[in-house]
């Protein structure tokens, strides 16, 4: 993970998952208002599992490009057989990777065996609060150094996690929650917009900020400044930085939901306007056959009771 495309690759990853989520939980949210109820992933019409597929495809990738691609022996071990120092934050990377592989699967499991069942969507939130869990974990404890300007871009990584986390573990007490859903998606989105932000912002040379410079330690390029000024001066420009996209994101998702709410409720309208107009077609059809039945059935009568009249005269 420690170049451009390892940051930007699975931060575009992290994007459309968000904004898959915060369109359909918006659009379901929109249509159903009164009996929302939340789910950990959504179905496709062209196939079922689609963004579960998609989730595990991109998780092997990005396990085999951490312990067998990039690695210049191919392979993550020393020669002894031991994890040498400059390949542990592979191994980190690849354990995030493959817990929400495991999410994945198991999503899938679950609605198989009982897809009509809701605690299966529980225990599928439970497993993607776990992978939540151990990516802020995992970053939280890193291996590699966090005390340069990467460091500071983790930091406030952490943050947005940490969000996606605790929104997962409230949504499964709390699944009829519109509000935890559309923040546990925008952080969601959030997170694969700092991770693309990360990438070309440590890894682009002509976008480090002055006093700053690439060093190439450990098998790859790392942000070093030449004094504690420059240091400085760095980290409170990412803190700017994550000021700003916080912002723009904020904006991004509450236009995103009232522009889809306008959408399906329009949808939602017509179709009841039209419902309506139909019902109310039917309704005047079968008042003018009431009427013209009833008629008939009095000229009828009346034709029925004439002889009784010329009778007695």
């Amino acid at each position: 993970m420690g170049s451009l495309i390892g940051h930007v690759a699975p931060g575009f990853g992290f994007l459309l998952i968000g904004l898959w989520h915060l369109f359909n939980h918006v659009k379901l949210h929109a249509l159903h208002p009164k009996s929302y109820v939340s789910s950990p992933w959504f179905k496709t019409q062209i196939v079922k599992y689609l963004e579960l597929y998609l989730i595990m495809g991109a998780c092997t990738v990005s396990i085999a490009m951490e312990l067998f691609i990039c690695p210049e022996r191919h392979q993550p071990f020393d020669s002894d057989g031991t994890i040498p120092s400059n390949h542990l934050h592979n191994f980190e990377h690849s354990s995030i990777s493959l817990s929400f592989f495991t999410y994945a699967t198991f999503a899938i499991v679950l609605d198989k065996i009982k897809p009509e069942v809701k605690e299966g969507h529980g225990l599928s939130q439970l497993l993607a609060a776990l992978a939540f869990g151990q990516q802020f974990l995992l970053f939280h404890l890193h291996s590699a150094d966090h005390m340069g300007v990467e460091g500071q871009y983790h930091l406030l990584l952490q943050i947005v996690v940490i969000v996606s986390f605790l929104t997962t573990v409230v949504g499964i007490c709390f699944p009829k929650s519109f509000t935890v859903s559309f923040v546990r998606s925008l952080s969601i989105f959030f997170q694969g917009v700092w991770f693309i932000v990360m990438g070309f912002m440590l890894w682009t040379p002509e976008l480090i900020p002055n006093g700053c410079f690439q060093n190439y330690e450990e098998g790859h390029n790392i942000v070093r400044c030449e004094t504690e000024h420059a240091l400085h001066r760095a980290k409170s420009l990412v803190n700017i930085e994550f000021s700003w996209i916080l912002t723009l994101v904020a904006i991004f998702g509450f236009l995103f939901y009232l522009i889809m709410i306008k959408v399906n409720v329009e949808k939602v309208e017509y179709w009841s306007l039209g419902k309506a107009e139909y019902r109310e077609e039917n309704s005047d059809d079968i008042e003018s056959q009431n009427k013209s039945h009833g008629e008939s059935r009095s000229f009828i009568h009346m034709g029925k009771g004439s002889p009784s009249i010329d009778m007695e005269r």
